[in-house]
């Protein structure tokens, strides 16, 4: 069974890397971003709720995320494994998410961390050519990533793996399964 938490800053590569993992690893990759549109899509009670703060340009709320990946963890496919991108974003989502593998007598396998220097994420995210993505906005990002992921990965020291996250998508990947398999 494999069960993954994929962090790292903006512009790090989580969400290709997470595709590529989940295919690989034959798990579900299961992203927030795409957790929040389907439910705003479906107009679900949960999916109305964040859509009032996605509107505003607000965070959603923990509870509003914490109960959207408690719903998708109970899927079959998620039984086998996962891979999660974008959650938990902070301390108090990694007790909750402790507490949701807890009920079901399991846990995290790992922590994956994808490293990579402040000017290459700026040079990456300028790249994509966002209107939103100016300079300014996306070291702020990375300001925010840092002050709120910091004490994240101190909460999963004992799980973390630290891999190099720049590179060429299939050599990150490698990089990725090698640190998996030697853990």
């Amino acid at each position: 069974m494999t069960r993954v938490v994929l962090v790292g800053p903006p512009g790090a590569g989580k969400g290709t890397q997470a595709v590529a993992l989940s295919e690989r690893l034959g798990v579900p990759h299961i992203s927030t971003g795409e957790l929040f549109r389907a439910h705003v899509g479906e107009r679900t009670p949960l999916g109305r709720e964040a859509k009032r703060y996605l509107d505003s340009g607000e965070l959603v709320p923990d509870t509003v995320t914490n109960e959207m990946v408690r719903e998708r963890l109970v899927e079959p496919d998620a039984k086998v494994g996962f891979l999660l991108d974008g959650f938990p974003r902070n301390t108090k989502q990694a007790e909750v998410l402790g507490q949701m593998l807890a009920e079901s007598d399991t846990s995290l396998d790992a922590v994956v961390e994808l490293k990579v220097p402040e000017d290459v994420l700026v040079e990456r995210l300028m790249a994509r050519g966002r209107s939103d993505d100016t300079e300014e906005v996306i070291r702020r990002r990375q300001q925010v990533y840092r002050s709120e992921t910091a004490p994240l990965l101190e909460y999963y020291d004992d799980l973390l793996v630290t891999v190099d996250g720049v590179g060429s998508v299939d050599e990150v990947t490698a990089r990725v399964l090698d640190a998996l398999r030697r853990r």
